[in-house]
């Protein structure tokens, strides 16, 4: 049965090739990107059902609004894959004085899934994107006052992202899955190539993954769960997003920047 799945970031990298990969199988993809000439060219390369969508990801109030749109255009959203992510930027803050590490990577997936929930099934799935690279979250730092480095940031961020899957899928016992995926370290991704400066591994390795995350049952019971593509099996995440302590404070963290941000 083709399914309608959103994937964000979807202009270059894994994204792109996670939705190449959906559309050939006959999936209604829908495509999320900041440009929409990127866009234009993406849907070009992809072929099959796509439709695209613009925002910028810094933007709370573009997220709030492309969720609109979809809710909108769709009474039915099968699968959400938050994927766009970034890394290495030339001046990371916002102009809400925010680092975009945190903003693109953990606060903006968090409203867009919140946005849509009234439109994903109770069997439908939400595919947040992790990493290997997570740290403890500052919160000092997730707020603005305090400036991290690029990888600081970026783990930061991640480990966020990997905290409010798990205490989402808390909330929903009956339903849509929730599941955090670190999709395989140093990809051939753009994000990769300027952070690392090194070629990275084949991108098919991600895009599998997210693709099985959107459609194989083998994530039907996944929920509140890390799935590590390093080691190929569902694994814990950082010790820190195991206390319980920890997450209450970075979710509450969260949900107060995402309330000022409006």
């Amino acid at each position: 049965m083709s399914k309608t799945i959103l994937i964000t970031g979807a202009t270059d990298g894994i994204g792109l090739l996670t939705a190449k990969t959906l559309a050939e199988l006959g999936h209604t993809v829908l495509l999320h990107g900041r440009s929409a000439d990127k866009l234009k060219a993406a849907q070009a390369e992809i072929g099959g059902t796509t439709e695209t969508f613009v925002a910028d990801l810094t933007d709370i109030a573009a997220v709030r609004a492309m969720a609109a749109d979809i809710r909108a255009a769709h009474s039915n959203l099968d699968v959400l894959i938050n994927n766009a992510g970034v890394l290495k930027l030339g001046n990371p803050m916002t102009a809400d004085g925010l680092d975009a590490r945190f903003v693109v990577n953990t606060f903006a997936p968090y409203v867009l899934t919140q946005d849509l929930l009234p439109i994903i099934p109770a069997d439908g799935r939400v595919v947040n994107l992790s990493s290997a690279a997570q740290a403890p979250v500052d919160l000092k730092a997730l707020h603005g006052r305090l400036r991290l480095d690029d990888m600081d940031a970026y783990a930061q961020s991640k480990l966020a992202i990997t905290i409010w899957t798990r205490e989402m899928a808390k909330d929903l016992p009956t339903g849509p899955v929730m599941v955090a995926v670190n999709p395989g370290s140093l990809l051939a991704s753009k994000m990769v190539k300027e952070g690392f400066g090194v070629a990275g591994n084949d991108l098919s390795i991600g895009a599998n993954i997210l693709r099985d995350a959107a459609l194989d049952a083998s994530f039907a019971t996944a929920s509140g769960k890390y799935f590590d593509n390093d080691s190929g099996r569902f694994a814990n995440p950082h010790s820190a997003a195991l206390d319980a302590g920890h997450s209450m404070a970075v979710m509450q963290a969260i949900q107060d920047a995402v309330a000022k941000l409006g």
